[in-house]
């Protein structure tokens, strides 16, 4: 199998009123889906029950290991009920905010008492997705004053964000602790998690959810980049999620943070997502615009674990078209002969000194010089072929494993293609069973290698500890 033919990045999409039937996602799945998201800003409990049915049963018809993030909302600051249904800001004045749910005419209420203790004079503060932009002239612990830097209506409930400052706030509200318990009611793989400030928001989430689900932290605040490297040490993965992000970092800055997000995710062997309008002409258009191709490959080319359409896939018009589409740009990118050469330019963290780290590194070298035709990881956990992917190695990975979850989970990671085996009682037996597994998939030779990560003894989580070079010709 080259490196043109097997699935590097993977491709994420969100499950919506447009995805959410049997037949419409087992298209997506076959068109290039490997993860599913359920976005907890919207639909009931109910609605995504159905959903994470489909995806389960889209699965098993199809033979796959597909995972499935739910994501929670997290908190969100809005204004409140302006008096009289919106209000018109000119350029150069000066408008009063109070605290509380409503205000007289031309006063903004917002019901955020941590937004007026966190403010200080000369701070920006961004409405309506970054329509509106205010400057703070005065603040107090009830009331702001404001200038009007960039003008424009402004009507009720509107988003509220401030670039620059934390609050004290939660990341998870009480409507994500109730959605969470029940996403981990129904088995998700992976709990994303909004509004990450610092690495406690992680740990806090980490003591609710245990060892049910894996953590992807939403990088969506400035603040959140202050503190990135322990966040992602906090985290199992990160997603770059550019829509927020874009709201509070000037535009100009958005790519270069996305880099750097991406960057560090993969040295401390993280999962990396990037995450916000990749194909967003095709909501409407069957086809993206030229820009759209060049970002969707350019994460590719970063290295990225996953890309992730939004709207595209909930409510677009064109679904399938818009995976099939990605799935292309994808292949195009990760077929590029220098594509691989890039990988190899990013230091992996030199601080870690495990045992896995060493054995993944041997065998990435391993399976280049003998020209292996694929790295097969033995894993419980799913820890060692996530170790593997880190090295973003030109051959498949194929994590065998007997833990179900497990497999689904590492559908997720760069290059992995997950296989649910029977548990192997001894290392020969895993090793027969990894040259069957890699046979089943690819046209090996007698001549052809194969490198095994596994431990002796087996079934131990955390226990690999033995690397195997296998002529395919040898294990029969």
């Amino acid at each position: 199998m080259s490196a043109s033919r097997h699935v590097t990045t993977k491709i994420l999409a969100t499950m919506g009123p447009a995805s959410e039937s049997v037949h419409r996602a087992r298209a997506l799945v076959q068109a290039g889906v490997s993860a599913f998201r359920m976005n907890f800003s919207h639909g009931s409990h109910e609605e995504h029950a159905v959903r994470f049915n489909t995806v389960r049963e889209v699965a098993k018809d199809l033979g796959r290991h597909v995972p499935i993030i739910a994501d929670m909302q997290g908190p969100k600051l809005r204004c409140g009920r302006i008096a009289g249904g919106s209000m018109q800001l000119n350029f150069g004045d000066r408008v009063e905010a109070i605290l509380g749910e409503t205000a007289p005419e031309g006063v903004i209420p917002i019901p955020h008492e941590e937004l007026f203790e966190a403010l200080k004079a000369d701070d920006v503060v961004m409405l309506d997705d970054g329509f509106l932009r205010l400057s703070v002239i005065e603040a107090g612990e009830k009331r702001i004053e404001f200038k009007v830097e960039v003008p424009g209506k402004l009507t009720d409930r509107k988003g509220i964000n401030i670039p620059g400052r934390k609050l004290r706030i939660d990341a998870l509200t009480e409507k994500d602790k109730a959605d969470l318990a029940f996403a981990l009611e129904q088995n998700t793989d992976y709990i994303a998690l909004s509004f990450v400030q610092t690495a406690e928001d992680v740990h806090n989430a980490r003591k609710l959810i245990g060892d049910r689900a894996r953590i992807i932290s939403k990088i969506e605040k400035p603040s959140a980049l202050d503190e990135l490297d322990a966040i992602v040490a906090a985290s199992d993965g990160v997603m770059v999620a550019r829509g927020d992000l874009g709201v509070e970092l000037p535009l100009e800055m958005v790519p270069p943070a996305q880099r750097r997000i991406i960057r560090t995710a993969r040295a401390q062997g993280k999962l990396c997502i990037v995450a916000t309008q990749m194909l967003q002409s095709m909501i409407d258009s069957p086809t993206p615009t030229r820009a759209e191709a060049s970002d969707t490959a350019t994460a590719v080319y970063y290295g990225a674990d996953a890309v992730m359409l939004s709207a595209e896939s909930a409510v677009g018009r064109h679904p399938e078209a818009a995976v099939a589409i990605m799935a292309r740009i994808i292949r195009a990118a990760s077929s590029d002969p220098s594509y691989f050469e890039d990988m190899d330019l990013l230091d992996l963290d030199g601080d870690d000194h495990s045992v896995p780290q060493a054995l993944a590194t041997a065998a990435s070298f391993a399976a280049d010089v003998t020209k292996a035709s694929a790295i097969v990881a033995s894993t419980n956990s799913g820890s060692t072929a996530y170790t593997i992917s880190q090295h973003r190695p030109i051959m498949p990975i194929v994590a065998v494993t007997p833990n179900d979850k497990t497999a689904r989970q590492l559908g997720l990671a760069w290059g992995v293609e997950p296989i649910l085996i029977d548990h192997q009682d001894d290392f020969e037996s895993m090793s027969r069973t990894a040259v069957q597994t890699c046979r089943e998939r690819m046209n090996l030779e007698a001549d052809d290698h194969i490198v095994l990560l596994a431990g002796i003894p087996t079934g131990r989580t955390g226990g690999t500890n033995t690397l195997k070079i296998i002529r395919v010709g040898d294990a029969s």
